[in-house]
């Protein structure tokens, strides 16, 4: 019998009769890895267990451990879906069925739309179909006889598939049972491991996401190996929910958005701006010890001015329309870098001004499309906490550390303490995309990874993610459930200086052009707004929330003294509410709970005779009773610490 050899990983070889599946070699190295192996890596391609091997071939076994499995494995339960939906609705039409980040979809054409009762069927059907082990089987037919099969049963999007993408003559197809799918796969054994699984939602979609094309129902599914990472993952949306900051926003009158006024654009209630107010004094105070200068540039401005900027060309589906103005168009600014770049251009700069700091909390406008719109995360009205900084060819490295190091300052103060770093790089298989030169380019991106390299901090490279004038560092919060969020990002920008004609007079009395940062840490106070509330599931500390404490006197008998209690703390300067209703105590708790607010006073007959306050937290429950004094002088200490609790 021929043999062949297979190489492992480690460099390891085996010779094996020829033939040998990828299966049987991985219960050769260990019973353990034969039991837990889902697919194979062959040569580079991922291929199924059960396929022969019949020559010299790099082969690794690959587990649950390995992203690639994981997909393979989710694609295999899109197959079950699919096989359990045949047998409980025997006239659907089948679309595709792909693994996606955390499971899988399956798309179905049915005169009748699937209800959640539907989908509990199916689940309890895919659960049957698992237990049973049914195998998934490869099987190779001719693409004249495949067609007929579709067309027999009347499956006409699957033979739509077959003439656009398989290669002739023969054309692989996977079995789960009675199901058949014209699929290159390749799939894990059998359905036995598929446990771990949950049917989520059903959604409409365009026959291969083209608008005009039949309409379709997608049916998708969470999916994990193993059970505890399914209730983890299903524990996290429940946790979103919980915190999802449009339904907080409305229950803690922070904010809303008004159909007469259109999509996307923010209104700000008065609890809502206390924050707001709150965290940008706090970036202002920041901004001036940081050797920043404020500015405020005008929210609309010549359309030329964006031609110059290269916006028109590059950004031009992001704006809105121009607007004529005495015969001369003007745009609404979608970003406040050319104003700043007015400003700088003002007058003729020294070297010895440089670097020049500007940060403005302006307000821009930008086109998104209604079906992306969320809330306070994307929206068509925002401000942005922008910052650029001109500066030396020698001085960019420290300007950018110092704008990475501002950022780690920002996660701190607001609660984070998880962050990823990515640095965003251009495509140089595109370079229409983007301004410059590939000279230019490549030496940005050195000026950012030297800068990243030298601050130790690890980050992934992104290439095809920068913005069109110059790659960017950005970085990505982890919130207190694991979500990572786009917020602060620094961006380097050899482009403008040179489209404006900038200039500094340098040592040698020479004109020299000018380097350029673009700096954002929150990117938009209405995106990090939304985070935060997420982030703190609107429980916000005590130094953002919008009531700091609420005087809950016992009952009206106590109501001159809550008056009392309720002035010294405003002249104080904590921002305080009296609830005087005629309710119950529990009551009047209950709702200032609801309400998030840090701390409650409450006052009866014993806390009057005493000239103190019982005082109870919205976590932690009853802390005692206090002097009014001592409370007032520890909620400001918490305030000024800034303590994220």
């Amino acid at each position: 019998m021929d043999t062949i050899q297979i190489t492992l990983p480690d460099g390891a070889t085996r010779e094996v009769p020829s033939g040998t599946t990828a299966a049987q070699i991985a219960t050769q190295i260990s019973p353990r890895l034969g039991k837990e192996a889902l697919v194979a890596r062959a040569d580079g391609e991922l291929v199924d267990l059960s396929r022969p091997l019949d020559h010299n071939i790099k082969l690794s076994i690959l587990t649950a451990k390995d992203p690639d499995a994981v997909q393979v494995f989710r694609h295999s339960a899109a197959h079950l879906l699919a096989a359990a939906v045949l047998e409980l609705y025997p006239h659907v039409k089948l679309g595709v069925g792909p693994p996606i980040d955390t499971g899988f979809f399956y798309e179905f054409v049915r005169e009748q739309p699937f209800t959640l009762e539907d989908l509990e069927k199916i689940e309890a059907k895919m659960h049957e179909l698992a237990a049973k082990d049914v195998p998934n089987e490869r099987k190779l037919l001719p693409k004249a006889e495949a067609l007929e099969l579709y067309r027999k049963a009347n499956q006409e999007f699957k033979c739509e598939l077959i003439e656009e993408k398989a290669i002739e003559p023969m054309v692989s197809f996977y079995t789960t049972g009675k199901f058949i799918d014209f699929c290159r796969g390749p799939h894990i054994p059998s359905t036995g491991r598929i446990k771990a699984f949950k049917l989520m939602s059903v959604a409409g979609a365009y026959w291969k996401g083209q608008e005009g094309n039949p309409q379709m129902q997608r049916i998708y599914g969470a999916c994990f190996v193993d059970q505890k990472e399914l209730d983890e993952y299903l524990h996290k949306l429940e946790e979103a929910k919980r915190r999802d900051h449009r339904k907080l926003g409305t229950d803690l009158d922070l904010f809303s958005i008004q159909d007469e006024a259109g999509p996307g654009l923010i209104f700000w209630h008065p609890k809502g701006a206390i924050i707001r107010r709150e965290m940008e004094d706090w970036l202002r105070a920041e901004l001036t010890r940081r050797g920043y200068d404020l500015v405020f540039t005008p929210h609309v401005m010549r359309l030329e001015l964006w031609k110059t900027s290269g916006h028109a060309n590059f950004y031009r589906e992001n704006m809105f329309a121009p607007m004529e103005v005495e015969k001369a168009d003007y745009q609404l600014k979608p970003m406040n870098c050319p104003g700043h770049i007015l400003i700088y251009k003002s007058r003729l700069r020294s070297y010895r001004e440089l670097p020049i700091r500007l940060a403005e909390l302006g307000t821009v406008y930008r086109y998104e499309r209604s079906g992306v719109l969320h809330g306070l995360l994307r929206v068509r009205g925002f401000t942005q906490d922008d910052a650029h900084i001109f500066c030396m060819p020698e001085q960019i490295e420290k300007e950018v550390q110092d704008c990475v190091e501002f950022a780690w300052e920002v996660l701190r103060v607001f609660g984070f303490e998880r962050y990823e770093v990515e640095l965003s790089g251009g495509d140089p298989l595109r370079p229409q995309d983007y301004a410059g030169t590939p000279e230019e380019w490549k030496h940005a991106e050195d000026a950012l990874t030297n800068t990243l390299k030298r601050m130790n901090v690890p980050y992934k490279f992104m290439p095809g993610e920068a913005a069109f004038y110059g790659p960017k560092i950005d970085v990505k919060l982890v919130d207190a459930i694991g979500r990572p969020w786009q917020l602060s990002t620094v961006q380097f920008d050899f482009n403008l200086p040179g489209r404006f004609d900038l200039e500094y007079v340098g040592e040698d009395g020479s004109r020299h052009q000018p380097l350029m940062v673009h700096r954002a840490l929150w990117g938009s106070v209405e995106r990090f707004f939304g985070v935060l509330i997420e982030q703190y599931a609107g429980a916000f500390p005590a130094w953002l929330a919008p009531v700091q404490a609420s005087v809950l006197p016992v009952s009206g008998k106590f109501e001159e003294y809550a008056k009392q209690v309720t002035q010294q703390l405003k002249d104080a300067g904590i921002r305080v509410h009296l609830d005087d209703r005629n309710e119950k105590l529990q009551a009047k708790i209950r709702d200032a709970q609801l309400q998030k607010i840090p701390y409650m006073l409450i006052l009866g007959g014993k806390e009057v005779e005493a000239n103190t306050v019982a005082v109870r937290h919205r976590a932690k429950g009853d802390l005692g009773p206090r002097s009014l004094d001592q409370f007032i002088a520890d909620l400001k200490s918490e305030i000024n610490s800034r303590a994220a609790v």
